[in-house]
Order: C-alpha cells, then sequence, then structure tokens
C-alpha cells in the first residue's frame, strides 16, 4: 500500500471541489492506497509539508464538498522554477513525496497549475522517479487545449447568463435610454463573455452587442454600433470581456494594469473605459458593471453537468494513474450529434502546458460584435442542471473550512 498526495491551484471555481471529490472516491474505491494527503495551498503546501488527511472523509462530507465552491485545500499562484534553473527545490520536492511514500500526485488547476505538474513529471523522469503525476484540469476560462470544455466554465456560464438575464430585467422598465456595460472575465479567451448570449430570449435580445479579446476592439466602431442600437431601443446592454485590445494588442485597461507572477496582466477597468467613452461621446445615462470573483465561486448558480464531469475526471486521474501513466492530464472530447455526451481520454501534460485555447473565429460574426448560433450551441448543454445545496439560516451550508482560516495575532 502507498499513498498519493493532491493539491489544487490557481483562481477557485465552482467545480474544483468536485474534481478533489472525485481524485478521494476513485483512491478509496480502487483499494490500492493507505493515505490520501491534501496538500494546503498548492505546491507551497508540498514544499513546506503541510498536509491534511483525507482519506477518511465519509459520504456526508464529500457531498457537501462536492457542492462547495472555492478550493478545499486552498490555492496559491507559485510559479515553478524552470527545471534546470533550481534543482535544489526539485530534489527538496522529490524527497518529501518519497519520505510519505507518495506513488501520485494529482495537481487540480488550469494552465499555469498544468505548468508545474508538467515540471514536476519532467523532473521525476529524468530522475527515474516512479511517482506518477497527472494534472486534473479546471479553469472557468476554458482555454486548456485538446479539452473540449473545462471543469469550472459551465458553472461559470450559467452564473453570467443568469446574471445578464436579470440585468436584461433590471433595464427594461425605464423609458429613459441607458447604456449598461458589463465587464467579465478574459484575458485573452472571451469563452465567458461569449456565454452572456445564453440570456436572449423569444422577448429579448439582451446582450443585443458582445465583444471578445479574439477580435481588434475599435472604440469608434463601438460607439456606433450602440449609437444605431439606440435608434430602435432605450436600453442597450453590453457584454465585452476583459480583455478586449486594440489592433496593436494593447489591452483597453493597460494603463492600470499590473502583471501577476506568471507575467499575465491583472485586468480590470475595460468596463469603466468604455462607460465613459459612452457618456463622454454621447452624452446619455451608462453604467458599468464589472461581476468580477464573482462569476468564479457562485455556487448557488452550480451546473450539475458541470459538477459531475468535474468529479469524473478527477476519478480518471486516478485509474489513469494506476494503469501506470504520468504525465497526463485526462480530457472530455464532445461526441458528435444533437444529444450531448462526452467520452473521457488522455492527453500529454507536455503538449498541454502553456498554450490557449480561444473562442474559433467563424464562432464570431463578421462585425466582431457578436457570437454566433455556434458558440450558442456548444456552451448551451454545459449549463444543464441544478445541484442540490443544504441551506441553513437562509444561507448555504457549504463544507466547513477551519485548516484555512488563520489570522495573525
Amino acid at each position: 500500500m502507498s499513498n498519493i498526495i493532491v493539491a489544487q491551484s490557481g483562481g477557485p471555481t465552482v467545480a474544483i471541489n468536485a474534481s478533489l471529490v472525485g481524485v478521494i472516491k476513485g483512491a478509496k474505491k480502487s483499494g490500492k492506497f493507505d493515505k490520501i494527503y491534501g496538500a494546503l495551498h498548492g505546491i507551497n503546501g508540498v514544499i513546506s509539508e503541510n498536509f491534511i488527511e483525507l482519506q477518511g472523509l465519509d459520504e456526508d462530507k464529500l457531498s457537501c464538498i462536492y457542492s462547495s465552491p472555492a478550493c478545499y485545500l486552498g490555492s496559491c499562484r507559485y510559479k515553478m522554477p524552470p527545471v534546470d534553473e533550481d534543482t535544489k527545490l526539485y530534489e527538496k520536492v522529490f524527497e518529501i513525496l518519497e519520505r510519505y511514500d507518495i506513488s501520485s500526485v494529482f495537481y487540480i488547476g488550469g494552465n499555469d497549475s498544468m505548468d508545474t505538474i508538467t515540471k514536476l513529471s519532467v523532473y521525476g523522469e529524468r530522475r527515474g522517479s516512479d511517482i506518477r503525476f497527472a494534472g486534473v484540469p479546471k479553469t472557468i476560462d476554458n482555454d486548456l487545449i485538446q479539452i473540449d470544455h473545462t471543469p469550472g466554465y459551465g458553472s461559470a456560464a450559467k452564473f453570467i447568463a443568469q446574471s445578464m438575464l436579470e440585468i436584461a430585467y433590471d433595464t427594461a422598465i425605464y423609458e429613459v435610454p441607458c447604456v449598461t456595460i458589463v465587464e467579465i472575465m478574459g484575458r485573452n479567451a472571451g469563452w465567458l463573455t461569449a456565454a452572456a448570449a445564453l440570456a436572449r430570449n423569444e422577448y429579448s435580445q439582451i446582450p443585443q452587442l458582445i465583444y471578445l479579446p479574439e477580435i481588434a476592439f475599435d472604440i469608434d466602431r463601438f460607439i456606433s454600433d450602440v449609437e444605431e442600437l439606440l435608434k430602435v431601443t432605450n436600453n442597450v446592454v453590453v457584454a465585452v470581456s476583459e480583455g478586449i485590445k486594440d489592433s496593436s494588442g494593447a489591452y483597453l485597461s493597460a494603463q492600470t494594469a499590473a502583471n501577476d507572477k506568471f507575467g499575465h496582466a491583472q485586468l480590470s477597468g475595460a468596463g469603466k473605459c468604455l462607460e465613459m467613452a459612452v457618456k463622454s461621446r454621447l452624452k446619455i445615462k451608462c453604467r458599468s458593471v464589472e461581476l468580477n470573483i464573482l462569476q468564479r465561486a457562485a455556487a448557488h448558480a452550480a451546473s450539475k453537468t458541470d459538477l459531475d464531469e468535474a468529479q469524473m475526471l478527477g476519478e480518471k486521474a486516478v485509474s489513469y494513474a494506476l494503469e501506470g501513466n504520468s504525465g497526463f492530464m485526462p480530457i472530455l472530447k464532445r461526441v458528435p450529434g444533437d444529444v450531448y455526451s462526452c467520452i473521457y481520454e488522455m492527453g500529454k501534460l507536455s503538449e498541454i502546458a502553456n498554450k490557449e485555447k480561444n473562442v474559433p473565429r467563424e464562432w464570431i460574426n463578421e462585425a466582431g460584435n457578436d457570437v454566433t448560433q455556434d458558440m450558442i450551441d456548444y456552451v448551451q448543454p454545459l449549463i444543464l442542471g441544478e445541484v442540490k445545496i443544504e441551506y441553513k439560516n437562509g444561507l448555504p451550508s457549504y463544507m466547513e473550512i477551519p485548516h484555512l482560516v488563520t489570522s495573525r495575532n
């Protein structure tokens, strides 16, 4: 009997804990492992040996974790150095893994997390280690390649569509001409913003305009688009990605964007920039709404399809590792046809990490201010199904996380 370790990394989502439950259940069902360690705060927890044991969690607790948002094990944004740059750090990690008799490492996260687990896998191969390394996908950005869609995206898309529908109701009640701009996460890929189109129905086409970072943004064209709509309606609602950029590649909000540890611009302010432009040039009422972190962990709007697939990907990761595989990420592939279904396969981490999947150009209209029916058909089945959540005193009763709640004296 050996042990395994699992960690979570990157931004929180509604589905990342379902992936964790999948790993735990897969490990327990196999009967091949003695202990299931959880590293707190991602790779930082491995380096500092900040572990908790998870094999004792019963079905009720696992069910509660499954429907709880964010990261039960905590997260981090730590970037591992290149394999040849700091061998002492990698040797320390492997010494810890060997001391705890770890046979498999499961790292749940998005693109940057796949970079981390890929580096560990590469170093392990060079070292001749028998430890198996698996990345388990999650990201609301939906920008990992090879996989049809990533866990976390479907629930975030559902929250965005629901919020946009409610904004449509809010803004429909006044006769005064008004423009509402909704800024949605998405640095270079517009998958989240595109999901706003799901709010449209037989009596409302809100949002009438959708701008994704895949298409160069022209503010003059934007003002013209808004002006044309105001000729036929008093209520214009716009969905815009935080990462919209001009033809030179400069982010609209680049003036105020700092970089994170991975070198990514920490964007915000695109909606406010457009609000100011509309007020200045069209002289009408305009307001901007920034969904920001609300779209990451809105468990009250979770998609059951999303969480069930996340759990299955966690279970598949364990079964693939038990077959002797390493340096892989379980992936979803959509089966063509009118009825939505997916199959599970393996992708190579070396071919996935540090690559980015964008919305296909053909899923964006020719004018670059809306999405096509193909985009809507792609995301629609991913938001289906509701997750049962227990309530206490009128609020959701999520899994307790005392191991993450700390205070400074």
